[in-house]
């Protein structure tokens, strides 16, 4: 059975009429109208086909699930042998489009990212995402796909700027078969204190709110933080153990934006308490012992929704990481010293002396000296007056 007419995911959105993109060709950028006029000019967008008849650029294949389970340090034996499936998680995977994108994809897309550019909603980033699975991929499959543009919220206020929230779907095909569909969700905003356009978007133009938990720095989970220094340390000399290193706070000064909120619901509003009391907690299935991170509301392992918690000993290794250069984003990383831009900053995927693993950042070390095999010790940084996040730095490392 198919999802819905039309589908959306990702950076795939996108799809209008002619008449539709000869309209948006023949404004100006500066002819936006009223916030009521833009809001009724976005709206029109939705339900536009963004791409049809989409094919995945490889077919379902071994290698491509065998690096997946690898970074990802999933061993279920189902992803391996002869009757192999793809870990489900996967489903947007086999339908990007690398570097020279897709055949298929119309144009609405981009009208609208540019009709929220005009009205000053300069700024992009991704919030969250959502997936159903109807059916197993395997090895040999061809996937399609179409995407459609969903939803386009009023104007909303966050942490990081005011601006649109928009939701593409995607629905997924192999074979011919519905096999799953991806919804992605991105916020087109003005960043807080810069005046957008004929005060379209901007803070001050009474605007409605939402809860800033709908941009989230560290994702439902609770991994941790996935950004670098934040405006003020903790931790010059410290104590050692699962509460982090702890001392006086740092010298540095406020940071002129602000790191985004953590989401912070039922399934991990456990894990954010204990950061408030400086404890690094680990979920524990009640019914096989199995330890967790990050937090769900059942055990993956026998499916047991009974747990109780572990405090770590806050003493890790990295297992993995990447260094971030492009594009800036000062909420994440602290200016370059010889440029005062945002400068490159380490996101790692630590694990943790109890065998987890969470992403967060290695702090108080320069990021081309981090190393895969790197001893790291927990501490918690203030980034904010109102944001404490755990974050990791070399053992034997002191703060600055």
């Amino acid at each position: 059975m198919s999802r819905a007419p039309g589908t959306g995911g990702g950076s795939e959105g996108g799809g209008a009429s002619a008449r539709g993109d000869d309209r948006e060709a023949g404004r100006g950028e500066g002819d936006r109208g009223t916030p009521e006029e833009l809001y009724a000019r976005l709206k029109a967008f939705e339900g536009r086909a963004g791409t049809v008849g989409g094919v995945g650029k490889d077919l379902v294949n071994e290698p491509m699930i065998r690096h997946w389970c690898e970074a990802m340090g999933d061993t279920n034996p189902a992803y391996a042998g002869k009757d192999a499936v793809a870990p489900p998680t996967m489903l947007q995977a086999w339908t990007m489009g690398g570097l020279s994108g897709h055949e298929g994809r119309s144009h609405a897309y981009d009208e609208l990212l540019r009709l929220l550019d005009g009205a000053g909603c300069t700024s992009v980033v991704a919030t969250d995402c959502e997936q159903e699975y109807l059916r197993p991929l395997r090895p040999g499959d061809e996937v399609t796909f179409d995407v459609v543009i969903e939803s386009v919220s009023e104007r909303k206020t966050t942490g990081l700027g005011t601006g649109y929230f928009i939701t593409t779907r995607m629905d997924v095909r192999a074979a011919g078969e519905p096999a799953g569909t991806h919804r992605f969700r991105i916020l087109k905003y003005a960043p807080a204190g810069r005046s957008a356009r004929r005060g379209e978007a901007g803070p001050a133009a009474g605007a409605g709110t939402t809860d800033r938990s709908e941009v989230g720095g560290s994702g439902g989970g609770g991994s941790g933080g996935g950004g670098s220094e934040g405006s003020r340390s903790e931790g010059a000399e410290g104590g050692k153990g699962a509460r982090g290193d702890r001392g006086a706070r740092g010298d540095r000064g406020p940071s002129p934006v602000r790191r985004p909120r953590p989401v912070v619901n039922r399934d991990n509003a456990g894990f954010w308490e204990g950061v408030s009391r400086h404890r690094l907690l680990i979920q524990r299935c009640d019914g096989c012992g199995t330890l967790r991170f990050p937090w769900l509301p059942g055990c993956n392992a026998c499916g047991c929704p009974d747990w109780s918690t572990v405090e770590a000993c806050g003493e890790g290794t990295v297992h993995s990481y990447v260094v971030m250069h492009h594009p800036p984003f000062p909420a994440f990383a602290e200016p370059d010293r010889a440029t005062g831009r945002p400068g490159p900053y380490a996101v790692a995927l630590v694990e943790l002396a109890e065998g987890v693993r969470m992403i967060s950042n290695v702090v108080d070390v320069p990021y081309d000296r981090v190393r895969i095999g790197m001893p790291v010790r927990l501490l918690f940084r203030r980034m904010d007056e109102e944001l404490e996040l755990p974050v990791f730095r070399a053992a034997g490392e002191r703060g600055r």
